[in-house]
């Protein structure tokens, strides 16, 4: 394929450039290929009504030329001229949903080519609410199929940055709107079929259809990689979305997820392997290693579909080996979130219960009287070791009244030893420091039997010194000058260096 220059022009959709779009549109008609913005991801436009330019589409992309192309219009008038024996219900879903990020499937006329449908007597169209795609659509002719504008196989653009990084020099110019609404491509709707089917999840869902036409079906495909059955709409018989890195799905309970994630994260960690992880906003504190991306907030699913390509091409950039990624619902747009998430992975999902390993701590918690000095500094010094697993560590104090900074002698001492306390806030014991899988260890006698009449003896409660099985005492400097901080850390550094070798024991026995 012979390289181009290709053109960038910037637009503003609130305030359109008509020459620009006059300039595109030229393009078009001229059978050359416009890239553009659409609320749903950015297309690669060619003239839909032209056999060569649906060539030079699949050529610019490396797309498989039984992969149909969606023809985008701006007027529901104009449907009537490529489709025939147009459904009933179509008016009432167009009145519902277009313009918007819904594609649906007839029968074609005679007049698209064989070359926009990939072969097949039906034709897949769209009326994209974009006011930039709406203008260009209208310059063009009113005829402009559109794929995705990013190399076949990869996540797909949401910004013209990620077009021009997949199709610079192959195509004549990339309109930049700037960031796209949506973020996942549009939901696909058979209407050849009686009742309407869904050929590809996306913003609109089927309860959405159900609520202005009554039922429809989705193509069990869908619905996973069990089915032996092709996927009825031919593009999605490829794998789709891929990062270069290899993307496995963990699935089980959210913490289950967490947990097996922490797991495989912290053991690329010792083998000195990159790996990414895609968490949401909710998680993303559970994650200690690994190169975590926040995808979006649980909340309100929407940010995670915008967010989900932005993701995966941000990993590219990031040369990890693998990613693994949480799940989301199967429901709603969740249900387009796992499709895209799946076709990406190459439908790979780990089951989270397979990854997780007996381990009787989890978490080790340092129990003091107000944590701001010796609780801190034992759980600083214990973070420094890598051990065979991985542990949350933590403090808490048993008189905290607000949550206030480490002492500034403890903080003196650590940073003399390249270490800081730095970020530590105080907070108070509460039932929710002592799981099951909780190792609590407090600095004193008094602070333990506070915690055992509190909260009862679950097994996992102990002086540091009880645990470690020594009984050197460990000072309380507060009050007292530096020397005695000192003093402090020098007892906790032994202590904590017993400590780090038990936790590793336990680990090999439950090997």
């Amino acid at each position: 394929m012979k390289f181009m220059e290709t053109k960038i022009r910037k637009i503003d959709k609130n305030q359109i450039d008509q020459e620009i779009i006059e300039e595109a549109g030229t393009l078009l008609k001229e059978g050359k290929l416009v890239a553009f913005p659409t609320e749903t991801v950015y297309g690669l436009g060619a003239d839909a009504l032209k056999e060569e330019a649906a060539r030079k589409t699949y050529e610019a992309k490396g797309r498989p030329s039984d992969n149909p192309l969606i023809v985008h219009i701006a007027d529901y008038e104009d449907l009537k001229k490529i489709a025939v024996n147009i459904p009933a219900e179509t008016d009432i879903l167009a009145a519902h949903f277009w313009p918007g990020p819904l594609t649906m499937i007839f029968e074609k006329s005679e007049l698209v080519p064989y070359g926009t449908t990939g072969g097949l007597d039906t034709v897949a169209v769209r009326m994209p609410v974009d006011p930039i795609a709406q203008a260009l659509i209208r310059a063009a002719g009113g005829f402009v199929s559109a794929p995705s504008a990013n190399t076949s196989g990869r996540p797909s653009p949401t910004t013209a940055q990620h077009v021009a990084e997949d199709l610079s020099g192959k195509i004549d110019m990339i309109l930049d709107g700037g960031t796209v609404d949506i973020g996942l491509e549009s939901t696909i709707l058979d209407m050849t079929v009686t009742p309407p089917m869904i050929l590809r999840p996306g913003a609109i869902t089927a309860e959405m259809f159900e609520e202005v036409i009554g039922p429809v079906s989705v193509d069990e495909t869908l619905l996973g990689d069990e089915s032996e059955k092709a996927p009825k709409a031919p593009g999605m018989k490829y794998r789709h979305y891929a990062p270069k890195a290899k993307l496995m799905i963990v699935e089980g309970d959210l913490r289950e997820e967490i947990l097996a994630i922490r797991q495989l994260a912290y053991a690329a960690h010792r083998e000195n392997r990159k790996v990414g992880i895609i968490a949401t906003n909710e998680t993303l504190p559970f994650y200690n290693y690994g190169i975590v991306k926040n995808i979006g907030t649980r909340e309100n699913e929407k940010t995670i579909a915008h967010g989900l390509y932005r993701v995966l091409r941000e990993f590219d950039e990031e040369d990890v080996e693998e990613i693994y990624s949480e799940s989301f619902a199967a429901q709603g747009i969740g249900k387009a979130i796992m499709n895209r998430l799946e076709k990406a992975a190459g439908h790979l999902r780990i089951p989270a219960s397979a990854v997780i390993k007996k381990q009787k701590y989890r978490t080790v918690t340092f129990v003091s009287n107000t944590d701001s000095a010796r609780g801190p500094m034992a759980a600083e010094l214990l973070r420094q070791y890598e051990l065979k697993q991985e542990y949350v560590v933590n403090s808490r104090g048993i008189v905290v009244l607000f949550p206030e900074p480490a002492n500034q002698k403890a903080e003196a001492i650590m940073k003399s030893a390249q270490m800081t306390l730095e970020k530590h806030t105080s907070r108070q014991f509460d039932s929710d420091s002592i799981q099951e899988d909780t190792l609590v260890l407090a600095i004193d006698e008094a602070q333990k039997e506070k915690v055992l009449a509190e909260y009862g003896d679950n097994g996992n409660i102990y002086t540091l010194n009880e645990f470690t099985e020594d009984d050197t005492e460990i000072p309380d400097p507060y009050g007292k000058p530096l020397a005695a901080y000192g003093e402090c850390y020098e007892v906790l550094r032994r202590l904590v260096a017993k400590l780090a070798d038990k936790l590793d024991s336990l680990a090999e026995e439950e090997r």
